[in-house]
């Protein structure tokens, strides 16, 4: 994992907008509709190389494939893996969406994240490895092209999958968490093996909160929150962990997140994850102060942290002096070594309609690389 030793490097979160004839053929397939299989893969693989070139001229160090051939960050799991047979018709509940049901009904969401979610109703087990193996080689390719600083590939953590996927079958959320671990840990390790770097979504690590223990003490996400990682810990067991990073979020969406678990609450269990770097939602408006928390909490030796220094859910484009003051805050903290720009959270984390324009977004990219030149030229005068 490349570090910021002479300059602020940036990076992202990993899901970036489709192209419109990829998205298309990847709803296809999603609905049970024919498609043309080799001229999906072959278009993944195409645009791959394109939106690696694409963060690479707009100043981004550290790149991903955008997963461009995944429905969404998670779900794409119930396609490689056998035992998501079932079907679990129960809608999410967010805590702020439940308090503000007008805005729930008007906001936008892509259709590939609907409610309706597989479930698990039967033995865990690879149906369709070979998945994971071209995301590997289409980063490769992509790699060798356009040569980045470095690159990774997201892959979707245990909780976020049993989370959105519920368990029917195992006799507890700690069996199946554990047999997620053992499938999941191959996956893992295939990113890894060909010298990339995994980052693991998870979102439930701070989302879980207000979307699944809402309604609960915060004792009760806490423990479940622990078990969580401690089965992902088992799953990254044999990894070096200077090949892992860890992203957490509180939700990929525009709203009022009133019922956000603080960073302080959780922040502890986070830094428990096998991984070299941290990447934390840090720039909307309801977690932008929580750069306090690493004036209390410090951060171990030798790790990374990745704040997001540019919002992704609005259209608003940073000023790259807004950015360069959010990545010193935190260079004074840390230590400008231990700290990598990056986003709040994806951009396509669902593939369908972007909730920020691609051209929009891509000019935050602009603004981030901008603020990292000036945060540098501050960090190493």
């Amino acid at each position: 994992m490349k570090r910021s030793t002479d300059r602020i490097l940036t990076t992202h979160t990993g899901s970036l907008p489709r192209p419109p004839d990829l998205l298309a053929m990847i709803e296809a397939k999603d609905d049970g509709e024919p498609y043309d299989e080799a001229a999906l893969a072959q278009r993944v693989r195409t645009a791959v190389a394109e939106v690696v070139r694409k963060q690479v001229d707009s100043g981004v160090d550290i790149v991903s494939d955008g997963e461009m051939g995944k429905p969404s960050f998670a779900t794409y799991v119930k396609d490689r893996l056998s035992g998501f047979g079932g079907e679990n018709p129960e809608p999410r509940v967010f805590a702020d969406r439940a308090e503000f049901p007008a805005w729930a009904a008007l906001a936008a969401r892509s259709r590939l994240a609907a409610d309706t979610r597989p479930a698990c109703d039967g033995p865990l087990a690879w149906k369709d490895k070979a998945a994971a193996e071209s995301d590997i080689s289409n980063m490769k390719a992509a790699v060798e092209s356009e040569n980045p600083v470095d690159a990774f590939v997201p892959s979707a953590s245990l909780g976020i999958i049993a989370e959105i996927m519920v368990n029917e079958y195992y006799p507890s959320e700690e069996t199946y968490l554990y047999a997620l671990a053992d499938v999941m840990k191959e996956e893992y390790q295939a990113i890894t093996n060909a010298g990339l770097v995994l980052q693991i979504d998870a979102p439930d690590a701070a989302m879980g909160r207000h979307s699944q223990f809402w309604d609960r003490p915060l004792a009760d996400f806490r423990s479940a929150l622990a078990l969580r990682i401690e089965a992902l810990n088992h799953a990254l067991a044999g990894i070096p962990e200077e090949q892992v990073r860890f992203h957490i979020c509180w939700g990929n969406y525009e709203g009022p997140h009133n019922h956000d678990v603080p960073l302080g609450d959780i922040v502890d269990l986070v830094l428990k994850v096998r991984a070299a770097a941290y990447s934390v939602e840090a720039s909307n408006p309801r977690h932008a102060h929580e750069w306090q928390v690493w004036q209390d909490v410090k951060l171990p030796a030798g790790k990374v942290l990745i704040p997001g220094v540019v919002d992704s859910t609005t259209n608003f484009i940073e000023h790259p002096e807004v950015v360069a003051q959010r990545i010193l805050q935190y260079a004074k903290i840390v230590g400008r070594g231990q700290v990598i720009a990056g986003m709040d959270c994806g951009f396509g984390t669902s593939a369908g309609a972007p909730r920020v324009d691609p051209e929009i977004m891509w000019a935050k990219f602009n603004a981030m690389a901008e603020g990292a030149e000036i945060a540098t030229k501050q960090l190493w005068a």
